[in-house]
């Protein structure tokens, strides 16, 4: 009986492999790469008018602390159809008036954010900072001119609260290992998109 057994179960193996061998093969699939998420609307909540209150840092990365405070505002507008926004930046303080604007243009393929600023006075655009969002949170890197040298800049956008976001830039001259604060804005909302 052990023979039979074994030679049924033999059987029920081969038959099981030759149906296997039978079947019709499936292509194998490589698993799709991950496509960059949507982060085209990022900047939608940000779309009005806002009251700005910012500091900077006198001379950033020279070891000074005095911080020189404007207050004005921000107007922020779609352009492109919304996958583009323009900020208008406003504010006075004791040493003088900042105006300017920043062009945020959003790349799909890439599924990041280039944010472009330029300054009345200089009447230049900066390098481009590039980044996006992660839960509510935006982080954008990039290296900015500083009297004649290149340093790397982070830019942070964090929500306070749903009608109220800070702003925070900072630099690095040493390749990221330390930072220095040296841009600080809170906006509040004043009006909605016009």
């Amino acid at each position: 009986m052990q023979n039979s057994a074994r030679t049924r179960l033999g059987g029920i193996c081969l038959a099981t492999a030759l149906l296997a061998m039978s079947a019709p093969m499936q292509p194998l699939q490589a698993a799709a790469p991950a496509a960059p998420a949507d982060g085209q609307r990022d900047f939608d909540w940000e779309i009005g008018t806002w009251k700005t209150e910012l500091r900077r840092l006198a001379k950033p990365l020279s070891g000074s602390q005095a911080w020189i405070e404007y207050s004005g505002t921000s107007v922020v507008r779609k352009v492109l159809d919304g996958r583009a926004n323009l900020v208008e930046l406003r504010v006075r303080g004791p040493a003088g008036t900042i105006e300017g604007v920043s062009l945020r243009l959003y790349n799909p393929q890439a599924g990041q954010w280039s944010l472009n600023y330029a300054g009345v006075r200089s009447g230049a655009l900066t390098r481009p900072i590039h980044g996006g969002f992660r839960d509510g949170r935006g982080e954008f890197h990039g290296v900015e001119d500083l009297d004649g040298k290149a340093v790397l800049v982070r830019f942070v956008i964090v929500p306070i609260n749903a009608d109220s976001i800070r702003f925070e830039q900072a630099y690095s001259e040493d390749g990221g290992r330390n930072w220095e604060t040296n841009w600080i804005a809170i906006d509040t909302r004043i009006g909605d998109a016009e």
